[in-house]
This record gives C-alpha cells, structure tokens and sequence, in this order.
C-alpha cells in the first residue's frame, strides 16, 4: 500500500523587533486586513524571496508585468512598442491599451518568461524614446510557492 504523504505543518520562531517597528507591522496588519502577524510576515518573506530568486538566475520563469506611459500623438513611438511586442510574442502573454485622456496612454504588458529575457524586454520598451514613465513589476508564476 503507497505510504501517505506527510502533512507539513508551520513552523514556529520568534523574532524582536524594535517597538516603533512592531507598531508598525501591527498597523500595517490592521490597515491590509491580515488575521494575524503571521500572515503579513509570510507575505513579505514570501516576496523577498520571489525577488531573491529572479537576481539569482537570469534562467528563472517569472511572470509580471511591464506598465508604460507614453503620448500617443508620437507614431514613431508606437511603431516601435508594437514592432519590439511582435517579436517577443513568445513572452506576452496579453497587453491592455487605455487612453488616459487626449494626449496620454497607458499600456500594461502581461509577461512571463526567464527573467533575464523579460528584464531585457522591460528595458527595451521602458527606454524607448517617448515613453515617460515605465516599470517592471515582477511575481512567481506560483509553480514554486507554497499555498
């Protein structure tokens, strides 16, 4: 008979903060709806590490998206975002197109990839001239982490 997996259970440390720093935490728990510190701390463990792993390996998959600002009125500019978007079509996983009033739009770009290919893409498309404010922001595609 195939043996039942073992069922693993949390496990318990303590830590000292400073007590500006706890009335923080405890604020912070409050003001995000947290149950309990626990929950909070592992969030933010769980998200240093996501951002450890992606600075170890320029291999490792990620997913995140690339988010640009730019003035539509520059045709050039948009040319040059959908060309560099067409070849990384094995990376875009999907874009959201906004006009955010007559001269502005928003563009947010669904990645996921190697992390050294997506950060490359970012870089390309956030540095384009025209484009007035870009950002990457970078998550697991969950495969690694625990529930």
């Amino acid at each position: 008979m195939p043996k039942k997996p073992r069922k693993e259970f949390a496990t318990r440390f303590s830590a000292s903060l400073p007590p500006q720093l706890m009335r923080q935490l405890d604020a912070m728990v409050r003001a995000k709806g947290y149950d309990n510190r626990s929950l909070a701390i592992a969030d933010m463990i769980r998200a240093q590490l996501v951002e450890h792993s992606t600075q170890q390996s320029a291999a490792t998959e990620i997913a995140g998206s690339i988010t640009l600002v730019y003035d539509h009125h520059s045709h050039a500019l948009q040319h040059l975002l959908n060309d560099v978007q067409h070849d990384h079509g094995a990376h875009i996983i999907s874009t959201l197109h906004c006009h955010l009033d007559h001269d502005n739009c928003l563009e947010i770009i669904a990645v996921r990839g190697p992390a050294g290919v997506i950060r490359q893409l970012a870089d390309e498309l956030i540095g384009a001239r025209g484009v007035k404010h870009g950002k990457l922001a970078i998550t697991s595609t969950g495969r690694d982490l625990p529930a």
